[in-house]
């Protein structure tokens, strides 16, 4: 080892050859540092995006048994019901058998008066069996749920010309980043989860046309107090009662928004609990006015148009609900306290740790757990627990 030692001594080493080598090696730590960073957050997307197999299972099952079995057809003793404005009329527009199944049964189980809800769930060809036989087999108190493929809608199929507007276009989730300016100390950049309408909910006037006043949930939602005094709000000329979000000014998203026309002072509002007046939306042709923006920029996929489309639609047209009826941020957000999730009215998972994925946040997830059916053998057989 000496020897060994004193032969390296004996070289003549150049500062510049072991500055080349370390640079080199940098340089590939650096690379594969980035390679496996884009990795994990491609793998991560891919994870919250993908229904989990366990779910794809259970859709897979009640569709099958659906075919196999008589369904007890529990909706045709309740169709009078569906048209009757004098119920409580929730709305969702839904993929998911599981979260729409556990939406329904928090809103059931803390209403005062169960058997005076009438869900109307909209999903489509894909699901709308699986969704139509859960829905048959199990129950929520006396609450009445009627399932509807909205490809198959007759109305649609005449008003509406484009194929793809006739699909399913549910809630729409956008992860923004924007100059934050209120604390510039603390960091430039912020990020938010804004949830707004999809294009499917500007069908909503033609989808119900005896109704007037809905209320409108998202399938990543969670009631937890009696709803009811909902329809007692009085909201004026407006045509929408939603949570309004100052921490998010219209002016921060010029980037997302192309128009110029709009108050950049206004507050982002969400969609998650939406009280809507039907009646004034067809008074005022909102549909017919968002038809048109689509149609003038069709470059534009449907998807990546709902962002302005419906932040903007209804401009000074929002009633403000107050912010006790919505507690958001599960999906996304690690610090909120038990004390503002307890008091709040409903919780809203918006983000992409949503509830029935394993990458949920572990705090948040047994408040949705408790409003998940249980017993249900297709749920047992395909590991869903």
């Amino acid at each position: 080892m000496e020897g060994t030692i004193e032969r390296i001594k004996s070289c003549e080493v150049g500062c510049s050859n072991v500055e080349r080598k370390l640079r080199q090696l940098l340089d590939l730590t650096e690379d594969e540092a980035y390679f496996h960073t884009r990795q994990s957050a491609f793998l991560y997307h891919l994870g919250v995006q993908t229904m989990p197999k366990t779910h794809h299972c259970l859709s897979m099952r009640l569709t099958v048994e659906y075919f196999k079995s008589a369904s007890p057809q529990r909706e045709l003793l309740n169709k009078q019901k569906f048209e009757d404005p004098a119920f409580y009329h929730y709305v969702m527009f839904s993929r998911n058998v599981l979260a729409a199944s556990t939406t329904i049964n928090s809103t059931a189980m803390n209403s005062k008066d169960s058997g005076s809800i009438v869900f109307h769930v909209f999903t489509d060809t894909q699901n709308f069996y699986a969704m139509k036989h859960w829905f048959d087999r199990n129950s929520y108190l006396d609450a009445n749920v009627h399932v509807t493929n909205i490809e198959d809608h007759n109305k649609l199929s005449k008003d509406v010309e484009s194929l793809e507007r006739q699909q399913l276009w549910p809630t729409e989730e956008f992860r923004v980043t924007f100059h934050n300016h209120s604390q510039p100390l603390r960091r430039q950049m912020k990020t938010e989860y804004i949830s707004v309408f999809g294009h499917s909910h500007f069908l909503l006037p033609d989808l119900l046309p005896s109704l007037n006043r809905v209320v409108v949930l998202d399938d990543d939602m969670i009631v937890q107090k009696d709803l009811s005094s909902l329809w007692n709000l009085n909201m004026g000329d407006k045509v929408i009662g939603a949570v309004q979000f100052c921490g998010v000014r219209l002016g921060q998203l010029k980037a997302y928004v192309e128009e110029n026309n709009f108050d950049a002072d206004s507050c982002v509002w969400f969609s998650g609990l939406n009280v809507i007046e039907l009646e004034k939306w067809r008074d005022l042709g909102i549909t017919s006015l968002h038809d048109q923006s689509l149609q003038k920029d069709s470059s534009v996929s449907h998807r990546l148009e709902a962002l302005p489309r419906g932040l903007l639609a209804f401009q000074d047209l929002i009633y403000p609900l107050k912010g006790s009826w919505v507690q958001s941020g599960l999906g996304y957000d690690y610090g909120i306290s038990r004390i503002d999730i307890e008091k709040a009215a409903t919780l809203h998972y918006n983000g992409v740790m949503k509830p029935w994925l394993d990458l949920a946040i572990h705090d948040y997830k047994s408040y949705w757990r408790k409003y998940m059916t249980n017993g249900e053998r297709f749920m047992a057989e395909c590991n869903i627990h």
